[in-house]
């Protein structure tokens, strides 16, 4: 394992003018001390690796070096090839590219793990979208596609209730979201989000934005889609469940909303002497919620707002009359 760790320590150096302890730790998933331990190691093999002093220092191979040990086992041909998602090259246009490149990795493999490809698709397959709904690739998704790659400015238009609005955007990255394109892109130094196929125009500039090197993008889309789950929960319900209702809650409304509405009522006391559980709820709004936590059945009652709890005791009624 050390030994892979070192050749991923050398790979990493080839890529990057310089690396410092802390990137090269967080690379490794190892501490500083180890990295220090590993670095001396490769001096000691003949790597010439010159550490740089001060606070903008950092690890650096010397004079052009270059490592050999590039070939692939089999596990990495096959995650490699795994790691392409082909309905999401083909809307962007980038079918025909992703071919040759996986033509030019076969030819490179040892003879023995030339079927790397083959075995690998036949074993896994990503599906994008959602289920009952059919996938359509927005028009404009391969020029925006372009942009990202190049770093070009782009200038949009795009429907918004009644209006077009037209923006002048720095594109970062594309997101595929269940089955619905996202454009991750920065305006007047704020940082937004457009879904694609709402774009009726768009149209690349000659002039390149200058990349912000720091900028994440699965990390931005994690906390972009957090905060946008949180922002639809307006509303709270109070409900009372049983044991079988707070294993159902998660399944028939907002994941996160009912960990964190079992996880704090737990903590504030725990069920009843009936054992009954009483929660706190966000939902999106009443109606929502009626619709979502009528799938409880008898396994959760709404104590609150009473508004809804009236719905319910009505919903109650005609069930128990249709059922006699």
């Amino acid at each position: 394992m050390r030994a892979a760790r070192l050749i991923k320590m050398v790979l990493l150096l080839q890529s990057r003018p310089s690396m410092t302890a802390g990137e090269l730790a967080r690379e490794l998933e190892v501490s500083e001390r180890t990295v220090a331990r590993d670095v001396l190691s490769l001096s000691e093999a003949g790597v010439p690796v010159y550490a740089d002093r001060g606070r903008a220092g950092g690890y650096r191979l010397v004079g052009g070096y270059r490592t050999r040990l590039t070939g692939l086992g089999r596990s990495e041909a096959e995650a490699l090839f795994l790691s392409g998602v082909p309905c999401a090259l083909r809307e962007m246009g980038l079918a025909d590219a992703a071919s040759a490149a996986r033509l030019k990795v076969s030819a490179a493999l040892l003879p023995e793990l030339r079927d790397a490809a083959s075995g690998a698709a036949q074993r896994f397959h990503l599906d994008a979208p959602g289920w009952y709904q059919e996938p359509e690739t927005p028009a404009l998704l391969p020029a925006v596609a372009d942009a990202v790659w190049d770093d070009r400015r782009l200038t949009v238009r795009y429907a918004r209730k009644d209006t077009e609005v037209r923006r002048e955007l720095e594109p970062y990255g594309l997101v595929l979201k269940a089955g619905v394109w996202y454009l991750a892109a920065r305006v007047d130094e704020s940082w937004r989000v457009y879904r694609v196929d709402r774009f009726v125009a768009a149209e690349a500039g000659e002039e390149r934005f200058r990349r912000d090197e720091e900028f994440d993008l699965p990390a931005f889309w994690a906390e972009r889609a957090a905060e946008f789950a949180r922002s639809l929960l307006r509303e709270e319900v109070v409900l009372r469940l049983s044991s079988r209702g707070v294993l159902q809650l998660p399944y028939v409304t907002e994941r996160a909303a009912a960990r964190e509405a079992i996880a704090g009522a737990e903590a504030a006391g725990g069920p009843d002497e009936d054992g009954l559980l009483t929660v706190t709820l966000a939902v999106e709004s009443a109606d929502v919620a009626y619709s979502q936590l009528l799938a409880l059945g008898p396994e959760g009652e709404v104590l609150e707002p009473a508004g809804l709890r009236e719905r319910f005791a009505a919903a109650a009624r005609r069930t128990a009359a249709l059922y006699g």
